[in-house]
């Protein structure tokens, strides 16, 4: 039987059921599609699978952004696109989206120079492609290439000092130098502690009179010669009336500065720490590795190892508890080492007559009220770990920075280590490589050259 074309279609009561049916599945999926549009304008949901989630802030970083008050306005004066055709202001929006996740008040503004060039004019630009951060007034410029957390949380660091934090280290009797290159000295230390707001300077006592009323902290690290009366005597009316200190003693003597150490309860044993199971390449085994700290917010989130080379033991008298006086000693090494009072030449073992055993504390953190304000000093029986020789070991510097921060008041202003990016390259042997350019240069295109074939041949037999 042949229908007619013409014929108008039998809507039974079958038809209409389905006819609904079909009407209501369409409604429902252009629902669901409004909803998920919805939901993911407004909600996000981010996961990081790179290998060292590097595009993650670091739970330290995130800490300090939640207790960092005000908000925070970024502008980024950059081209919109580069020659390449990159999209600059998205990968800006990107890198920062990890912020404003954390702290929600960061506003972002996007700025052409091209578009704009009063704008950038007025902004005091010192690169084409740069960050201007704004917080309470103030202002810190950074570099787009030199845009990461470190740096950023640096720059957003030093706009959250309530005042210029003024680190002077004692000078002309051999010290350690903030500003200085030798292997011995601190410069690279100070260069880290500049980048984060500080303001450092030498101080001899022997031309000044005192030690300036704005010194936020005053640090001694291993004088070589002796200091004078007088000059031991303004350190002491410093510490006295309530100065901050930090002080690095090496395993030699004082120097003259016994007065100070009485006044602390420094309790100083002789010799170094010997840790045997630290074996070094050459020398007696004085290197010393910590990974034991102290509940304290110098070193109560501190998880990393620090490494000391030549250390001596710091302990405190009970007697300065009673005296207003707290002490926490912070580091403890040689867990299976001693201090060896005797001749490091050879191999040293350990004498139970004059020796003494590990576990060794080699910092102590003192602090006490002065008046109306906290004294806080911090004594290290070590220099070298902030050395630029040894600055780069383990966490060192972040160490020495949690020092300073704890020291100068700003225990809540933390350092953020550098994370490698460990997915960044992939190292591949010539095996490798040959296998992958065989199968993309010639399996995959005969693959679907063979597909093509198949699917011709056989519409074809079809028709």
């Amino acid at each position: 039987m042949r229908l007619n074309a013409h014929q108008p279609m039998k809507i039974t009561r079958s038809v209409r059921n389905q006819l609904f049916a079909q009407g209501s599945i369409a409604v429902l999926l252009l629902a669901l599609v409004a909803l998920l549009s919805w939901v993911a304008r407004e909600y996000r949901v981010e996961t990081d699978i790179t290998a060292n989630a590097r595009n993650t802030l670091t739970q330290a970083t995130q800490d300090a952004l939640k207790v960092f008050t005000g908000p925070v306005n970024i502008t980024a004066y950059a081209v919109a696109k580069d020659g390449g055709g990159n999209d600059i202001h998205k990968l800006i929006r990107e890198k920062m989206r990890p912020w404003q996740r954390v702290k929600p008040d960061i506003a972002l503004t996007l700025v052409d120079p091209r578009d704009d060039p009063k704008r950038a004019n007025a902004a005091g630009l010192r690169s084409p492609n740069e960050l201007v951060i704004e917080h309470q007034g103030r202002s810190e410029h950074l570099p787009l290439p030199e845009l990461n957390e470190q740096n950023l949380v640096n720059a957003l660091t030093r706009l959250a000092r309530t005042g210029n934090a003024v680190v002077y280290w004692l000078d002309g009797h051999g010290e350690r130098k903030l500003d200085g290159t030798a292997n011995h000295d601190f410069g690279e230390f100070g260069r880290q502690l500049q980048m984060r707001g500080y303001k450092t300077a030498s101080l001899n006592l022997s031309i000044a009179q005192e030690v300036p009323r704005q010194t936020t902290l005053l640090m001694i690290a291993s004088p070589q010669a002796d200091l004078q009366e007088n000059e031991v005597a303004k350190i002491r009316q410093y510490v006295e009336a309530g100065g901050n200190l930090l002080w690095l003693i090496d395993p030699e003597p004082l120097r003259g500065l016994e007065p100070i150490a009485e006044f602390l309860g420094l309790v100083l044993t002789p010799g170094t720490v010997v840790d045997p199971s630290i074996k070094p390449r050459s020398g007696p085994p004085t290197l010393a590795v910590a990974s034991n700290y102290a509940r304290h917010p110098i070193t109560g989130q501190f998880r990393l190892n620090t490494l000391f080379p030549g250390s001596r033991q710091i302990g405190s008298a009970e007697s300065r508890e009673r005296e207003g006086w707290r002490a926490t000693p912070l580091i403890e090494v040689a867990q299976q080492g001693w201090v060896e009072t005797g001749s490091l030449d050879g191999k040293p073992t350990f004498d139970k007559k004059t020796d003494f055993q590990g576990p060794i504390n080699i910092a102590t953190a003192f602090e006490r009220m002065a008046g109306d304000k906290q004294q806080r000093v911090v004594v290290a029986g070590n220099g070298s770990f902030l050395a630029n020789a040894f600055l780069g070991n383990g966490g060192n510097l972040q160490l020495g920075v949690s020092m300073m921060s704890w020291l100068t008041g700003d225990d809540k202003l933390i350092s953020v280590p550098a994370r490698p990016a460990a997915d960044v390259q992939m190292k591949l042997d010539q095996i490798t490589l040959y296998l992958i350019a065989f199968t993309f240069l010639l399996v995959l295109p005969l693959a679907f050259a063979v597909t093509g074939v198949v699917v011709w041949w056989r519409r074809r037999k079809a028709y």
